[in-house]
């Protein structure tokens, strides 16, 4: 007998239908051979989900048994597929009606026991189901509060396979979850607070500006000049994201496989701080069957990278594309998929291998050889989509002492968050939502210039030798500052501060 179960296989951060065609009473030994391009873990669903259905109560085939699972020409990962394939079976042996099968999408990986353990991609499961139209979905407990996280779509949590057939014969109602909303709550407490930071003002003005505007920045300078507590502060002053903008967020950590228990409820952006030692795949991405990187883990939120020289060149360079683009293409034999990188770049460095170049305390022992080296390691179309470059001098004993403390998170975070919403407002009808995203005629539209500030612009270019990529992303700076300053047209004031910010172009 022929039963057929909806599943799904994850492809990025997107799920895919899956058809588990299980078919029963075919001559033959008696074995459960699985076809459809699986790899190893679904092979070995076999020895799984046999031990499952025996304790569970249920029947094994007396014959051979054939699971497909279609579409044959897309690679099949991972032990989600044994729930699907013991459901299928004991449906195939009228244990269960195939009638109930077909209204949910089914996944989770099966114990010995019988027991069901978590997935991969919950919330992307249950958006295809309601895309699909269909019921809701059947999955493992702890990915099944996850996946009500969706509206519109019916969500059975089970915790054994003879959960999941109770349910389905109408024995266990209780399994349904009830939709958890996600509700805008204030975030949890940054890494660190704004008012902790002594002096460094210049550079408290450049990361209110790369805030307010979602653009890049970085920060050159000796070790012991903040630049790392800067960087952790930020997430503080960033505004809350909107609910459909945390549920994105939360898909791409739901498809990474990270437990989104402690940060569901945080409704606060990611901060994202690899090791430099990370390779270009962790850093961007990959896989048999690419999945989610660092890049694409900090959407929607802060990428930080420490001593920006010491990663990789390789890794380095993989960054160029997402941070114009805003998403990442990924082709592999196997698979191609377009994976989410809309971020805020937030990078450090010092100013030469000892660090000390420019310290008035210290003398620097780098060779203008070395200073050279060290700095050529970051590409120069890799600096040009960097839109703030600041430099933080080192804090004298005196400033630490007796220096007055910063402005707090929470009033940075009030300016920053009514620059966004004037920033909304402008945007309203479109797919952008901040400055950096800024192109085309909707950054002449929103960055009209007189002709004497063209003239200033066009200088300014032409002395610095920039880009045509750096002409807008200057633009687009100013426009940010325009809107901290609650300006509607563009100020020669607020051109002369974003061109002030290319200024490390030159080295």
């Amino acid at each position: 007998m022929l039963s057929v179960i909806r599943s799904a296989a994850l492809m990025g951060i997107e799920a895919v239908l899956i058809e588990v065609e299980v078919n029963t009473g075919e001559y033959g030994d008696r074995e459960l051979c699985i076809v459809g391009l699986p790899d190893t873990a679904v092979k070995e669903s076999e020895e799984r989900v046999q031990s499952a259905l025996l304790n569970s109560g249920l029947r094994l085939p007396e014959t051979r048994t054939v699971v497909n699972l279609a579409p044959g020409d897309l690679r099949k990962e991972g032990a989600i597929y044994d729930l699907p394939i013991a459901l299928g079976v004991a449906a195939s042996l009228n244990q269960l009606s195939p009638k109930l099968l077909k209204d949910y999408l089914i996944a989770g990986e099966l114990g010995l026991r019988g027991q069901t353990r978590p997935l991969r991609g919950a919330i992307s499961i249950g958006l295809l189901a309601r895309k699909l139209g269909l019921k809701g979905v059947i999955l493992p407990r702890t990915s099944a509060e996850e996946a009500a996280l969706i509206d519109g779509i019916e969500v059975i949590a089970v915790d054994s396979l003879d959960g999941a057939r109770r349910f389905l014969l109408g024995t266990a109602p209780e399994a349904r979850l009830a939709t958890n909303r996600i509700r805008q709550s204030n975030p949890l407490n940054p890494l660190a607070d704004f008012s902790e930071i002594k002096g460094q003002h210049q550079v408290r003005r450049a990361v209110e500006v790369a805030a307010a505007g979602g653009h890049n920045l970085i920060m050159i300078g000796p070790p012991g000049a903040g630049k790392s507590l800067i960087a952790k502060s930020i997430p503080g002053i960033l505004p809350s994201p909107t609910p459909e903008e945390y549920l994105e967020i939360l898909t791409v950590h739901s498809a990474a496989g990270q437990n989104l228990q402690l940060v569901r409820d945080a409704w606060q952006r990611p901060f994202r701080s690899p090791h430099h030692t990370i390779s270009d795949v962790g850093l961007i991405g990959g896989g048999t069957m690419p999945g989610p990187g660092e890049v694409s883990l900090a959407h929607g939120g802060v990428l930080f990278l420490d001593e920006l020289p010491e990663f990789r060149r390789a890794a380095l360079e993989v960054l160029r594309q997402p941070l114009e683009d805003g998403q990442v293409t990924i082709s592999r034999s196997l698979a191609k998929v377009t994976l989410p990188a809309r971020l805020m770049l937030v990078a450090a460095m010092n100013p030469c291998p000892c660090g000390h170049l420019g310290d008035p305390r210290r003398a620097c022992r780098c060779s203008p050889q070395q200073v050279a080296r060290y700095r050529a390691k970051i590409s120069g179309p890799l600096l040009d989509r960097i839109d703030l470059q600041i430099e933080a001098p080192a804090l004298s004993v005196a400033e630490l002492r007796h220096g007055q403390n910063g402005e707090s998170s929470a009033t940075l975070r009030q300016r920053i968050s009514a620059a966004r919403q004037r920033q909304a407002q402008r945007l309203h009808g479109t797919t952008l939502y901040c400055n950096a995203q800024l192109s085309g005629a909707t950054l002449r539209a929103s960055c009209q210039l007189t002709t004497a500030q063209g003239d200033l612009l066009q200088e300014a270019i032409e002395r610095l030798a920039l880009s045509a990529r750096a002409y807008d992303r200057i633009l687009r700076v100013a426009r940010t500052i325009a809107d901290l300053a609650e300006s509607e047209p563009l100020e020669t004031t607020h051109l002369l501060e974003a061109i002030h910010y290319r200024s490390l172009d030159r080295f």
